[in-house]
C-alpha cells in the first residue's frame, strides 16, 4: 500500500515503514513528534486506486519525525562571464527534515 502525499508543495510516495525526506517542516517540530498530512492526492491499496479531486476523503498518512533538520549536499553555484572579469561563486545547503512513515489510513 503507498499513497502520493502533497507536503509543503512537492509530492511523495509514502509507503509505511519508509522515510521521507521533506523540506524543512520549521523550528517548532520535535524529534519524536507525531505529523499527519492529509492532502492525499492518490492512494494505492493492492490495486485498488483511488484518485482524488484534489484529494482523496478522508485519507491520512502518519508519520514521526526522527531528525528535525539534516543539511543536503552542498551545490556550487558559479557564474562568468567571458573576457570581462566577472566571477562569482557561492554555495548552498538545501534544509530537510527526515521522517518515517508510520501508516497510511485509508477512509
Amino acid at each position: 500500500m503507498y499513497a502520493i502525499v502533497e507536503i509543503k508543495g512537492q509530492q511523495f510516495k509514502a509507503e509505511e515503514g519508509k522515510y521521507l525526506y521533506v523540506h524543512h517542516l520549521g523550528e517548532d517540530v520535535k524529534e519524536g513528534q507525531e505529523l499527519t498530512f492529509d492532502k492525499v492526492l492518490l492512494l494505492d491499496a493492492d490495486g485498488d486506486v483511488k484518485v482524488g479531486a484534489p484529494a482523496v476523503e478522508g485519507a491520512k498518512v502518519n508519520c514521526e519525525v526522527l531528525l528535525p533538520l539534516v543539511k543536503g549536499e552542498k551545490v556550487i553555484v558559479f557564474k562568468k562571464k567571458r573576457r570581462k572579469g566577472y566571477r562569482r561563486k557561492n554555495g548552498h545547503r538545501q534544509q530537510f527534515t527526515k521522517v518515517l512513515v508510520k501508516s497510511i489510513v485509508n477512509a
